[in-house]
């Protein structure tokens, strides 16, 4: 991560507020929560007052937060808000800056993993017990 320009690399264990306010005592900014509702607490818990956190993702297949009172749920002075677009939302012009980033060297997207069609039960397991970074590539030989 480093290498591609991380200035800080925390391992998210479902609990790394305390982490990231050792590194940003205040909290940080703003945060993009993309695992889910199990996770959104700590996102909360790790943003200053009057910093927002984007809730954008599901990767944890938790879609509600039970019992949900605002109140009680956000912390005082934080922002919630949501993002549920499409690709098409991106504007032309940000997602070509972005591939001629990648074309001309000044993004890496790192080496994928690559697996072979038998192995398409370690893929899918690895992906959900987050045991690979980057990319999953399934090969799929003689068609």
């Amino acid at each position: 991560m480093t290498e591609h320009g991380a200035d800080h690399v925390l391992v998210d264990t479902g609990r790394i507020s305390d982490d990231v306010r050792s590194i940003v005592p205040g909290g940080v900014d703003a945060a993009v929560e993309l695992v889910g509702t199990p996770t959104l607490p700590d996102t909360l818990a790790a943003t200053r007052v009057h910093g927002t956190v984007c809730f954008t993702g599901m990767l944890s297949n938790d879609w509600t937060v039970p019992d949900f009172y605002p109140i009680g749920y956000l912390p005082n002075g934080v922002r919630l808000t949501g993002y549920g677009g499409e690709s098409t939302d991106l504007p032309a012009a940000v997602l070509q800056d972005c591939l001629d980033k990648i074309a001309d060297g000044r993004i890496a997207l790192g080496p994928p993993q690559v697996y072979r069609l038998e192995e398409i039960r370690e893929a899918h397991s690895d992906m959900e017990h987050n045991r690979s970074v980057g990319k999953l590539v399934v090969r799929i030989d003689n068609l």
